[in-house]
């Protein structure tokens, strides 16, 4: 089984990444359930605005939705910016929005039979509104959203430090993310053995 983590910070490599070090957590617990895991960090590439699967000339989305086709976990890890997700995660979702139109060798939805989280993290409130915003926008696409299929990490309202400079919540968002994981792996693991089939027409 394998699972693709897209990291939605705005901050390019090398800057640390608080995003990317609760999604580490994660990560971990994925490979505790023998997953092989791909990670992006999707402000590295040229990723063009658009709903389509590929923009043209200098785009790197299709690499990435290949990414999501091999795999049959997605995780959107996001911070937290004014309240919302980040562009970078809107920009993803827009790009993800493609797979609508796209159909397997079954004619279902290419979403059909993967599954989806969330993981968000922001030193101010809003985690939840995040969380919905990206879980519907899945859900849309055609993706599964087992129950509790996140984790988040914040200390709001209002301003404050980073995940990476407070120890404070680090237990439950670790321990979050791992039942978030393991729902994610059952539920793919049951779409495995039964898989949904074509909608009706």
């Amino acid at each position: 089984m394998r699972a693709l983590v897209i990291n939605c910070t705005l901050k390019p490599s090398p800057q640390p990444s608080n995003t990317e070090a609760l999604a580490d957590t994660v990560i971990s617990a994925l490979k505790s359930h023998s997953v092989e895991v791909d990670i992006v960090r999707a402000v590295d590439l040229h990723i063009r605005p658009g709903v389509e699967t590929d923009m043209g000339e200098g785009d790197e989305w299709p690499a990435v939705h290949e990414k999501v086709l091999s795999s049959e976990i997605l995780i959107i890890a996001s911070p937290t910016w004014l309240g919302r997700p980040s562009s970078i995660a809107q920009r993803v979702l827009e790009r993800l929005d493609a797979m609508l139109s796209e159909t397997d060798d079954q004619q279902r939805p290419v979403a059909y039979n993967r599954v989806a989280g969330v993981l968000v993290t922001g030193n101010e409130d809003g985690a939840h509104h995040v969380i919905s915003e990206i879980s519907g926008a899945l859900g849309d696409i055609g993706f599964t959203i087992p129950g509790q299929a996140w984790t988040y990490w914040h200390l709001g309202p209002g301003a404050g430090p980073d995940y990476l400079d407070d120890d404070r919540g680090h237990d439950w968002a670790a321990s979050t993310g791992r039942a978030m994981t393991s729902n994610l792996v059952h539920a793919a693991r049951a779409l495995a053995e039964n898989p949904l089939p074509a909608p009706p027409s």
